[in-house]
């Protein structure tokens, strides 16, 4: 599954309605998006996750599941392959969201849509496949994923970096509840090594 890139960059100003003024992760000098992540609930007074938009729906990359069928006969050949494969979650930080933040992050995200984050799904299935003499057959499976955007809001009792208050930009990516993936097979034809090798 493809995995978000912590961005170093996040390009918000700090905010000047409460003071001391809040301040964003990500600016020079600034503690990254990770570090505060960290501290969540490590020493926070407050650390919540307010979500920005509705989530983002959209068909992950199909990947190759089960075991290639290499049709070495000479007549049309029928096939049911065996596979079974999880999705995983990921996110902006790279972080485990096993940790605090995480729980802070699927509570909100269920308060704010009215169902829970999914962080992983498995997928198991047979799969009828056909493959014309001297092909090779696979299956392909692309899970729906979700994609929600969001800010975290961190208070801190004592100064941290120059602020009390750190505002961090964070998305994370998983399995939809709502599955409706996509199961394809293809078919090519062998090559001279594949024929070799599994055709004697």
């Amino acid at each position: 599954m493809r995995t978000l890139a912590a961005g170093t960059a996040a390009g918000l100003a700090a905010v000047l309605a409460l003071t001391p003024a809040p301040a964003a992760a990500d600016h020079e000098r600034n503690p990254t998006v990770r570090e505060l992540l960290e501290r969540c609930g490590e020493g926070t007074d407050v650390c919540e996750f307010h979500p920005s938009g509705q989530p983002e729906y959209f068909q992950n990359a199909s990947e190759p599941v089960g075991s290639p069928v290499y049709n070495c006969t000479d007549h049309e050949q029928l096939s049911m392959v065996q596979w079974s494969e999880t999705t995983g979650e990921s996110n902006s930080v790279n972080l485990s969201m096993t940790a605090t933040f995480g729980a802070v992050f699927k509570q909100s995200f269920s308060v704010s849509y009215g169902h829970e984050w999914s962080s992983s799904h498995t997928q198991s299935q047979r799969t009828q496949v056909v493959a014309q003499p001297g092909e090779v057959a696979r299956v392909y499976y692309g899970p729906r994923m979700q994609r929600v955007h969001g800010t975290y809001e961190l208070h801190f009792p004592d100064r941290e970096w120059g602020h009390y208050v750190w505002y961090a930009p964070f998305t994370a990516e998983g399995p939809a509840e709502d599955q409706g993936s996509t199961v394809t097979q293809s078919t090519r034809p062998m090559t001279d090594e594949e024929r070799s090798v599994y055709c004697g």
